[in-house]
C-alpha cells in the first residue's frame, strides 16, 4: 500500500468534518426557529343593520311650465301708431294694467260717426212712428186710404232695423277703440319690449309687443316609466288626487320647492315608453323659473321595519351585490345581499341580514374572505331623513319590508 493514500484518506475525512460540522449546526438552529406568526387583523370600520322606515321615490327630469305664457299683441281689428309703451321690462304686472298705447284719435272719431248716424236714424224712427200713429187714427175716421197706413207698418220697420245697425256700428266702434288701449290679459312678469313707441303695428304682425308670463303658481312637466305607472296611480288615487312631489336643483344638490303631483296623462308615449304628469307649486319665492330644468322626486311608498346599513357597506362583485360580514370571532365572509331602495346614506336589504348584523363599511379593499378584522371607532349610524334627495330608488311591491334571516 502506497504511503499516499492514508493521506490523501484522511484528508478527505478532515474535510468532509469541515462541512457536516457547520451544516449540523445551521441544521439544529433552523430547527429550534419559531414558527411564523399569523397576519395582524386588518382594522376596518363597522356598523351594525337596523330596523327604519325608507321613502320610496322616483326621481325623474322635469321642466318648469308657468300656468299663463302670453304674447301681448293688438287686436286685429285695429292698427295704428304706438304712442306709448309704459311698462318697465323684467317687472310683475297685474292683470288690466296697460301696457301700450295705440293712437285712438282715428278710432274715436269713427266712435263720434256712428254714434251721429245712430242719434239721426233714432229721430227718423221717433218721427216714422208718430206718423204711423197719426195714420191709424186718419184710417179710422176715414180721411186717407188704409194703404197709405200700412205702408207706414213698413217704414217704421225699415227705420227699426237702420236704428239696429246703427248700435252694432257704435258698439263695434267702441271695442276698437278700446282695443287701442292694450293691457296685460295675466298677472305676471312681463318680458323684454318687443316693439318701440312710434312704429305702425297690424294685428296680423308675427311679432307681439312684449310677453307676459305667470310666476305664481308653477307647474312642473315630467314623465314617469309606464312600469312605475300603477305604483304612481294606485298612490295617486289613494292620496285623494295629490301626491306630495318636490323640486330639487338642476344637480340636486338642494331642494328648492315643494308641491303635488295634480295630474297624470291619459296614454303612454310608445316611443318613450313613459307617461307625462304634472305637479303644481305654490312659488310664492319664485324659486322656480318658467322653462327651467329640475330634478323631480314623487313619494309613491313608505317601506316601513326595514333591514338598513350604511350604502358604504354594499359592494358589487362577481356574486352580485355583497357585504363583508363581520363573524362573533372578527373573521369575515364574503355575504351575498338583494338590495332595495337607498336614499344615498342608507340602503335597504331586502335579503340576506337581519337587524343586528355587523358590516364593514370601510377599509373594505384590504379584505377577502376570512380576513381577520379589528373595529376602529366609527360614527353612529344615521337614519334615512325623508327630505334627503334619494340616490336612487329601486322600488319595491308592497310598503312592508321586515327583517329577514340570512
Amino acid at each position: 500500500m502506497s504511503p499516499r493514500r492514508p493521506r490523501r484518506l484522511l484528508l478527505f475525512v478532515a474535510v468532509a468534518v469541515l462541512i457536516a460540522v457547520p451544516a449540523a449546526v445551521l441544521w439544529q438552529r433552523l430547527a429550534q426557529k419559531p414558527a411564523a406568526k399569523p397576519p395582524a387583523p386588518q382594522i376596518v370600520s363597522a356598523a351594525q343593520a337596523t330596523l327604519g322606515d325608507m321613502p320610496v321615490v322616483l326621481n325623474e327630469l322635469g321642466t318648469a311650465t308657468p300656468t299663463a305664457t302670453v304674447t301681448v299683441m293688438p287686436n286685429q281689428a285695429v292698427s295704428g301708431y304706438l304712442t306709448e309703451v309704459p311698462f318697465q321690462e323684467g317687472t310683475d304686472v297685474e292683470k288690466g294694467q296697460l301696457l301700450a298705447q295705440i293712437d285712438p284719435k282715428p278710432y274715436q272719431a269713427a266712435l263720434d260717426q256712428a254714434s251721429g248716424t245712430l242719434q239721426r236714424d233714432q229721430n227718423l224712427l221717433a218721427e216714422a212712428k208718430m206718423d204711423l200713429a197719426r195714420y191709424q187714427k186718419l184710417v179710422q175716421q176715414n180721411s186717407i186710404a188704409r194703404q197709405q197706413a200700412e205702408d207706414q207698418v213698413y217704414v217704421v220697420a225699415q227705420d227699426e232695423g237702420t236704428v239696429k245697425l246703427d248700435e252694432a256700428a257704435v258698439e263695434t266702434a267702441r271695442l276698437n277703440l278700446s282695443y287701442t288701449t292694450i293691457t296685460s290679459p295675466v298677472a305676471g312678469r312681463v318680458g323684454l319690449r318687443l316693439v318701440d313707441p312710434g312704429n305702425y303695428i297690424t294685428g296680423s304682425a308675427n311679432t307681439g309687443i312684449a310677453v307676459v308670463t305667470a310666476m305664481k303658481p308653477m307647474t312642473v312637466q315630467f314623465t314617469v316609466a309606464q312600469n312605475d305607472l300603477h305604483r304612481v296611480v294606485d298612490r295617486f288615487n289613494a292620496a285623494g288626487k295629490k301626491l306630495p312631489v318636490t323640486a330639487y336643483s338642476s344637480d340636486a344638490s338642494k331642494p328648492i320647492a315643494t308641491g303635488t303631483l295634480y295630474a297624470i296623462g291619459n296614454q303612454v308615449n310608445t316611443s318613450t315608453g313613459t307617461v307625462m304628469m304634472r305637479a303644481t307649486f305654490p312659488n310664492e319665492d319664485e324659486a322656480l323659473f318658467p322653462n327651467e330644468f329640475v330634478n323631480i322626486q314623487l313619494l309613491v311608498d313608505t317601506l316601513h321595519q326595514a333591514v338598513l346599513v350604511p350604502t358604504t357597506a354594499v359592494l358589487t362583485g362577481a356574486p352580485g351585490a355583497y357585504v363583508y360580514l363581520v363573524g362573533k370571532d372578527d373573521t369575515v365572509s364574503v355575504h351575498p345581499v338583494t338590495t332595495g331602495p337607498t336614499d344615498g346614506t342608507n340602503t335597504v336589504i331586502l335579503t340576506g341580514l337581519g337587524a343586528g348584523d355587523t358590516v364593514v363599511t370601510d377599509g373594505t379593499d384590504r379584505l377577502s374572505d376570512g380576513t381577520k378584522v379589528r373595529i376602529s371607532a366609527s360614527p353612529q349610524y344615521q337614519a334615512p331623513v325623508a327630505s334627503r334627495p334619494p340616490a336612487s330608488t329601486n322600488p319595491t311591491n308592497g310598503s312592508d319590508a321586515a327583517a329577514r334571516n340570512r
